[in-house]
């Protein structure tokens, strides 16, 4: 069954094709005329199909198959102008005009959106105002959707009795999925925007204005938006390298993606700039700590492009690289489309990556609940005692229990462990808690220390955990967060990978725990020596 699909957009053009000539030219099959956008010729294709389906043999139609069996450039671009030759004749054959060709309207927009300056700056303000709409408006479901889960998990810690169950349930279990959950809004705008562009026919169009500036990096076109994706989420904007065909590109593609600075870091650099940076003018106009943002987001894309060229260098393929697309005609998108699309993307995202991610979060919250042989029950009766010396308020005494008991919990035993490695880098035993349990999620960082220094989180939490902070001391008196400290760990941020849930959807993507280990080996790497080369310079 031969389907001549958009039939509508080629009678717009004025062409008309001659259904019997064509189907003679492919002597034993049955050609179909389709619009499949509205469903027009859906009939006719079924009724062929049943009818094809009752047949005892088949026949084959091939093309100058030997030419395929070549592997080399010369023999793939012989075999493609053979083809293109016998288009062109069949084509001319069978294919009728009713009236002079007219300059298509797609065409007349080429000249301004493919163009080698307008193209660019069309898409550069096609791309802030869809990340202007994801964090403008994504905010505001995940903020209920985090006050949910965190209600609902408050609810269920007072409701149900006192025990590992119920500690379970309100601290591992509804806090792991919602942790899954948070992500939607933000992944359902993004494939949405994503989806309209695609379907209206402009995504093309950037694959190919893009190519040029990617490839030399070992890139494509078709890496612009993952990369430009990964800015609101990493997970989106791995899931959105399906559209490169090129194996190679597309793994240095889900690679470097983390590298771009995500909204779950946003937390964690706002926490430290307000900490260590002080608020002051640059050239009397330019605000210091936001510049120090500004170069943070930089710091990510620039490591990304050098990142690609090396790997570009380091895996071998057999593929060569080539962007071999056709640029389709603009049409208005198909709200059908659009919603199929962004539900299979979250449904995909939501079951197959909200596994993992629940399982390691109840891994996280069992490392906190337990520790060897009583230490943590010992350090909360010594914590209490301390604490109604002092006469501090419940809210206050129950949090410095919390954090004794954190301390001689397992996690607490593997934060002294790592101490040691983590010191060179300005970081105590504390920050490195905070780091283990940021692997859940980059702005996990922030209330892991509002946790571990007794800092209520409501009411000013934020400034009051900033004075805290700023007041710690080490065993020598210097005080630990300072500016060589502050901007370790922010290039730390830049460079880890510290979200277990982009690990779950590079592991399905690439269905191979190779890739995500190898991600995970090499931004550790940069992370440590970034971190550490910032603060032997700063302290």
């Amino acid at each position: 069954i031969l389907v001549l699909n958009m039939a509508d957009i080629a009678r717009k053009k004025g062409k008309i094709v001659d259904i019997e000539k064509l189907q003679k030219r492919f002597e034993g099959s049955v050609v179909v005329e389709t619009t499949a956008r509205i469903g027009l010729g859906k009939d006719r294709l079924t009724r062929a199909i049943q009818l094809n389906s009752s047949k005892k043999e088949y026949e084959t139609f091939q093309l100058n198959a030997h030419l395929c069996e070549v592997e080399d450039l010369k023999g793939q671009e012989h075999e493609a102008n053979e083809r293109y030759i016998l288009i062109r004749e069949l084509i001319e054959e069978i294919e009728v005009e009713k009236n002079q060709k007219k300059e298509s309207q797609s065409n007349r927009l080429d000249r301004i959106l493919v163009h080698p300056i307008f193209g660019y700056l069309i898409f550069t303000g096609i791309l802030l105002l869809i990340f202007q709409f994801i964090f403008a408006f994504a905010t505001y479901p995940m903020d209920f959707i985090d006050s949910v889960f965190s209600i609902f998990s408050s609810w269920l810690g007072n409701t149900l009795p006192e025990g590992l169950f119920s500690d379970l349930l309100s601290q591992g279990i509804v806090p792991g999925i919602g942790g899954v959950v948070v992500f939607i809004p933000q992944i359902a705008l993004l494939f949405f925007f994503i989806s309209i562009l695609e379907e209206s026919g402009y995504l093309a169009r950037v694959v190919f204005i893009m190519d040029r500036l990617m490839r030399p990096l070992g890139l494509s076109g078709k890496s612009v938006v993952p990369l430009m994706s990964s800015v609101a989420c990493a997970i989106p904007g791995v899931m959105a390298t399906r559209t490169i065909s090129d194996w190679k590109e597309r793994m240095i593609t889900i690679l470097v993606a983390p590298l771009m600075s995500c909204s779950a870091r946003i937390p964690v650099y706002t926490l430290l700039i307000a900490l260590v940076i002080p608020n002051e003018k640059v050239l009397g106009f330019i605000n210091l700590q936001g510049l120090v943002l500004f170069g943070l987001y930089a710091l990510g894309l620039i490591s990304a492009l050098i990142i690609a060229a090396i790997l570009k260098m380091l895996m071998n393929s057999k593929e060569k690289g080539f962007l071999l697309l056709e640029l389709p005609s603009y049409k208005a998108p198909r709200w059908g489309n659009v919603g199929i699309t962004v539900w299979e993307k979250v449904k995909v995202f939501t079951l197959s990556a909200g596994k993992i991610i629940l399982a390691i979060s109840i891994v996280l919250w069992a490392m906190a609940t337990f520790g060897p042989n009583g230490k943590m029950e010992q350090a909360a009766n010594s914590a209490k005692i301390e604490a109604e010396s002092l006469k501090l308020r419940v809210d206050e005494k129950e949090r410095i229990i919390a954090s004794a008991r954190l301390e001689q919990s397992y996690i607490g035993i593997l934060g002294k462990t790592i101490e040691p490695v983590i010191q060179p880098l300005g970081y105590d035993w504390k920050i490195g808690i905070s780091l283990i349990t940021s692997f859940a999620a980059r702005e996990v960082f922030v209330g892991s220390l509002a946790t571990i220094y007794a800092v209520q989180e409501d009411g000013g939490a934020n400034r009051r955990l900033i004075e805290r902070l700023k007041d710690e001391k080490r065993s020598d008196g210097k005080p630990v967060y300072n500016l060589a400290s502050g901007v370790s760990l922010m290039i730390f941020y830049v460079f880890a990978m510290q979200c277990m849930a982009t690990l779950a959807v590079v592991k399905r993507e690439t269905k191979s725990w190779k890739w995500p280990i190898i991600q995970m080996g090499f931004m550790a790497v940069l992370a440590y020596i970034g971190a550490w080369i910032a603060y032997q310079i700063l302290s």
